[in-house]
């Protein structure tokens, strides 16, 4: 099967052939003709099977063949869970609709509001929102939602697991009763049937995955190591195996910093990503990783979905999460639209509990691999320790007192200008 198949206009295929892609995933070739007919769609959908163009292509498709609107207010609106997805989703749409007369704008928390009032008063035809800060924009009445005949709720089981259900309904009371509905989900919980059942019309349900199943062509292993040994293990991991790219996880925020401090310690270039970051420093640590100038990111579940990174090889979880479905999120950035990839969890005894959550809910044991043997670490001044920037030149500093060489102090003022919830 190819694109032509599936009844996209030239527009859409020649910007599809621009970016190498000539046959649809599975969720694209089910989902496309569906939504091209009008009908409301509820998808599972596992990350990286290629829903966003799935949606987008027909989405924009639509859209273009309306000739006669041309107002100010959004036509579609879709609603992410965090900033990095709104951003992904918004490039997507960017790319695929490059040779179509429409506007787009993707508003997020954690940035000035002004620009986004001025984009959203010029008019825009496609909205990508989290759910915070466009209900922020329609109560100070910068945007008219009731225009809007497409919705799509992307990865609403993570709009639901991080509070948003009170903000989306607000949302959809704003919108239009005769409207599209997409709706996508990695996992169907009971809360995910319940707002599939008041929002959808007789839906059509695409299950392309077996439900909360591992992504397939990810390489999966666990290493049992203690506590106080996870870092040394982690270290060895990188600098033995020469590993150009790994995205890690942690649980929390504080012990994101610290891992990059230490790993920097050791002479792995490092940078830190999660809530308490400003957009514009969660924006560059992830321009850093993709390009190479970072090999280790370390990450707090805000990464674990709407990160598209080509080719991720390796993922680690230094922490195990404590939601079994969240394993899924997290190793699913790797071993994406059919590229292999290598899932290694440090398993501490603590965490043997939820290991067995993981294991009982992908249906399979996790292979057990060997402890490498953890070599010295490296000379302190080998390789200078920082918290790599390196989209600021660099300056030559006075050498601290060694012992406290890699300490830094957070910056409180850009920790506590950010809002507590990811899309506000």
């Amino acid at each position: 099967m190819s694109f032509e198949t599936l009844g996209l206009k030239p527009e859409l295929l020649r910007a599809l052939s621009e970016r190498g892609y000539n046959t649809p995933t599975a969720i694209q070739a089910r989902a496309i003709p569906e939504i091209l007919n009008g009908r409301d769609i509820l998808a599972g959908a596992q990350t990286g099977s290629g829903k966003t163009a799935g949606f987008t292509l027909p989405l924009l498709q639509r859209l273009s063949e309306d000739t006669n609107a041309r107002g100010r207010a959004p036509r579609a609106l879709i609603l992410v869970p965090t900033r990095e997805l709104a951003a992904q989703v918004g490039e997507s749409v960017r790319s695929y609709g490059k040779y179509l007369r429409l506007r787009w704008a993707a508003i997020f928390g954690g940035v000035s509001i002004n620009p986004q009032i001025d984009v959203l008063e010029r008019g825009v035809d496609v909205l990508i929102a989290t759910p915070g800060r466009l209900l922020d924009h329609a109560q100070q009445e910068n945007v008219d939602l009731s225009h809007v005949q497409i919705l799509v709720l992307d990865e609403a089981d993570r709009m639901l697991d991080m509070g948003f259900i009170h903000d989306m309904k607000r949302i959809f009371k704003r919108l239009p009763r005769t409207r599209q509905n997409l709706m996508f989900s990695a996992t169907y919980s009971d809360d995910i049937r319940r707002l599939a059942q008041s929002l959808l019309h007789q839906p059509l349900e695409i299950d392309i995955a077996r439900r909360n199943a591992a992504v397939e062509s990810v390489e999966q292993h666990v290493i049992a190591v203690a506590k106080e040994d996870k870092r040394a293990v982690l270290s060895q991991l990188i600098r033995g195996e020469q590993w150009s790219q790994v995205l890690v996880f942690t649980r929390t925020k504080h012990g994101a910093n610290r891992l990059a401090r230490q790993l920097e310690e050791d002479g792995i270039r490092t940078a830190a990503i999660h809530g308490n970051k400003s957009q514009s420093a969660r924006v560059r640590a992830l321009a850093d990783f993709k390009s190479g100038a970072v090999v280790a990111l370390v990450a707090t579940e805000v990464a674990a979905r709407g990160l598209d990174i080509h080719e991720l090889p390796h993922v680690v979880n230094f922490e195990l999460p404590n939601v079994a479905e969240d394993y899924v999120h997290r190793i699913g950035r790797t071993g994406r639209a059919g590229a292999s990839g290598t899932a290694i969890s440090l398993v501490s005894n603590d965490e043997a509990g939820l290991l067995k959550d993981i294991e009982r809910l992908i249906g399979r044991s996790i292979a057990r691999m060997q402890q490498p043997v953890i070599a010295a670490r490296p000379a302190p001044n080998a390789t200078p320790p920082r918290h790599h920037e390196p989209t600021r030149p660099h300056q030559a500093r006075p050498q601290p007192h060694r012992h406290r060489s890699h300490q830094r102090a957070p910056n409180r003022s850009s920790q506590n200008n950010e809002r507590r919830r990811g899309g506000r």
